[in-house]
């Protein structure tokens, strides 16, 4: 059945084509599998909890009539702004506005966020975009540009909420500096989610074409019930497309966990157990409670702009497995810095168990995508990075080291693997962090350096060793098949091109703080050289002769870092090969220009590299690359099938004469 909605209509409706429904809701409630609910043109200010689930062959659709017309928004207008000073305007807002939930009494908080910071989960909307809260009256008055923005010249557009109870009011004091509030749009956020269901298992649900925005959403970490704007809600099978996702205060899409109530945030409540340790807790819990392939999971997320996040782009912890994330334009996100802490990304994402991310374009996010625990069996391949490493000099300031970091296209943490990144374009200042073991990289292109090898995967005690055990699981499946620490290594590099791009001088100098640094090294040499100390698989595997169990001598043979493979990778530009580089060229007599350059919405790459690539290569498979170390799982596709390096990332074959990185 076709249910119609119009938030235009004259009056209330029967949801038909000549009499719809005024809001989405109404359809809401009532759809059940098979049904699909149009929606016209127009805003709806209304928070959708769709009440029931579709069926793996009845899904129920959500579509906007014209892509991106209609406007799911968690604001509300107010025009009731007094000027008690030059610029500076009062407003006062009925609490009844925010029902249960006031996102102005409301305040950012959870694990791993950084406690140092003053937010609530409300904002303040000039024409849309968000304004800058401050935590003073005077502020407001006299506002200071932010030199950790990076959109310093809206920094001084603030707004302030008393924390004095103001009755049953909520009052709030704004700059808006040249704008009059009677001429423009002013919103400010009333509802915490946008479209997402209130109970678990409300699964094969699509939303097609809206523009979804400004809700106040909660810090999401991965120990507590992770709200977005959007999203399923610990269900399977639910398809976000042909969207625009903008202006959540944390996160815009989340496929994360459900709500444990004894164990949510734990670690900022409780404070006893280390983060850390919470985290095993929610995953082993999770284990007994349900998650399992055939209930979670299996979502896609396609052919969206995701932008102007504070958080993340896409959060999840468990509630995504074997999803599909693909065609997606995530920029912007985590710009304000009114937000800190160590879950923040374009895509920050635990448990990516046989996810793909495929075709995405990342870009100015704080940190591209953050692959953090049991990355085993996901595949990143064929997406552009670029501008997620401070890409403004003024950033470039040790002040801002502590909340910003220095970002790079993607951070891997922690995890055992398998873990496939190919195909794919990096084109940032730094490229991979990688705190972690078991990756393949195969045919990219890197234009930064890789970072932070052989360090950050102890826990940060002060004195005592700290290191921290993460779960690997059955292959293919959810289930925990044991924890183990990271031993480093366990890496393969083939068919790669590296490129060594000049480095800023301000930024040289800023990562010479990082030289001693536990969670950094600050390296910005592209290439494989983090890797010279690491052995061979033949160096490895004689460690191992003459070993024969129990009652051998002691040794370190079990603890050591685990192998390094490489092969067909070229290196420009001064990148440098690790020690051990096998079958590789070094190029010192050509200079290699990348530029990457728009045309209309076409991001083009302008490079003279393919003059200089030889063509001497091997097709690169499954059979290569072997299995990750520890879950004893080979580098393949999720339904366990071979995987062949025979395409680049335009959807090219390669054959004949194969050439490294991602095209053909």
């Amino acid at each position: 059945m076709k249910y119609y909605v119009d938030c235009n209509a004259a009056g209330a409706g029967k949801g038909t084509k000549e009499e719809p429904f005024r809001t989405i809701s109404e359809a809401a409630r009532i759809a059940v599998p098979g049904d699909e609910v149009l929606v016209a043109d127009g805003i709806y200010r209304e928070y959708v909890d769709p009440v029931n689930a579709g069926t793996e062959d009845a899904r129920i659709t959500y579509r906007a009539m014209n892509r991106l017309g209609a406007v799911i928004t968690g604001a509300e207008i107010v025009d009731n702004w007094q000027e008690v000073e030059p610029s500076v305007w009062k407003a006062e807002i009925d609490n009844k506005v925010f029902g249960s939930y006031n996102p102005f009494r409301t305040l950012v908080t959870g694990d791993w966020f950084d406690g140092g910071f003053t937010a609530h989960t409300g904002d303040v909307f000039l024409n849309g975009k968000s304004m800058y809260e401050v935590t003073s009256y005077e502020d407001v008055v006299h506002p200071k540009e932010n030199l950790s923005s990076w959109d310093k010249d809206f920094t001084v557009y603030t707004w302030y909420v008393p924390k004095e109870e103001q009755g049953d009011k909520t009052v709030i004091y704004a700059n808006f500096g040249k704008y009059d509030p009677a001429k423009e749009c002013i919103e400010v956020s009333a509802r915490q989610n946008c479209f997402y269901p209130s109970k678990e298992g409300v699964g094969y649900i699509t939303l097609d074409g809206f523009k979804v925005c400004q809700a106040a959403t909660q810090w999401a970490p991965p120990t507590a019930y992770q709200d977005g704007m959007v999203g399923p809600h610990w269900s399977k099978g639910w398809i976000i497309e042909n969207c625009e996702i903008f202006e959540s205060k944390c996160s815009g899409i989340s496929l994360g966990k459900y709500l444990q109530p004894e164990n949510d945030n734990k670690w900022l409540k409780w404070k006893y157990k280390d983060g850390t340790q919470t985290e095993r807790d929610c995953i082993c819990q999770a284990q007994l409670e349900g998650w399992v392939k055939e209930k979670i999971g299996s979502h896609i997320i396609r052919n969206n702009e995701i932008h102007d996040c504070g958080q993340t782009g896409i959060v999840g912890h468990l509630g995504g497995v074997f999803s599909l994330i693909e065609n997606n334009h995530i920029h912007h996100i985590n710009n304000k810095q009114n937000l800190a802490g160590a879950e923040i990304g374009g895509i920050k994402m635990h448990a990516a168990i046989d996810c793909v991310y495929r075709n995405n374009h990342f870009h100015h996010c704080t940190r591209g995508m953050w692959l953090d625990w049991q990355a085993q069996g996901t595949r990143v391949t064929g997406n552009l990075f670029h501008d997620n490493t401070l890409p403004y000099d003024y950033l470039l300031r040790k002040e801002n080291l502590a909340n910003l970091g220095i970002g790079e296209d993607i951070f891997i943490e922690v995890s055992h693997g398998p873990t496939l990144v190919d195909n794919n374009i990096f084109l940032s200042d730094r490229a991979i962090k990688l705190p972690t073991q078991g990756v393949a990289f195969v045919h990219n292109l890197f234009a930064g350096s890789l970072t932070a090898v052989g360090r950050g995967v102890d826990n940060g005690a002060k004195t005592l060793k700290s290191p921290r055990y993460t779960p690997y699981h059955l292959r293919h499946r959810t289930e925990i098949a044991g924890f183990m620490t990271i031993l480093h290594g366990d890496m393969r590099f083939y068919n790669n091109v590296f490129v060594q791009r000049k480095i800023r001088d301000k930024m040289l100098e800023l990562c010479k703080d990082f030289e001693n640094d536990e969670w950094d090294d600050g390296n910005m040499v592209a290439g494989t050289i983090p890797y010279t100390d690491y052995m061979t698989s033949e160096e490895w595997e004689k460690e191992f002769e003459g070993y024969c169990g129990y009652g051998s001598d002691p040794s370190d043979r079990y603890y050591i870092p685990l192998p390094v493979w490489t092969g067909g990778n070229i290196f420009f530009n001064g990148a440098k090969p690790c020690a051990k580089e096998k079958d590789f060229h070094v190029d010192t007599e050509h200079e290699i220009s990348l530029e990457l350059i728009t045309e209309g919405d076409d991001w083009k790459l302008e490079t003279n590299l393919f003059e200089y690539l030889p063509g001497d290569c091997d097709m690169i498979t499954t059979d290569t690359l072997g299995m990750a170390f520890e879950p004893e799982q080979r580098f393949e596709a999720p339904d366990g099938s071979d995987i062949v390096f025979d395409t680049d990332i335009r959807g090219n074959k390669r054959s004949g004469k194969i050439c490294p990185g991602p095209m053909a």
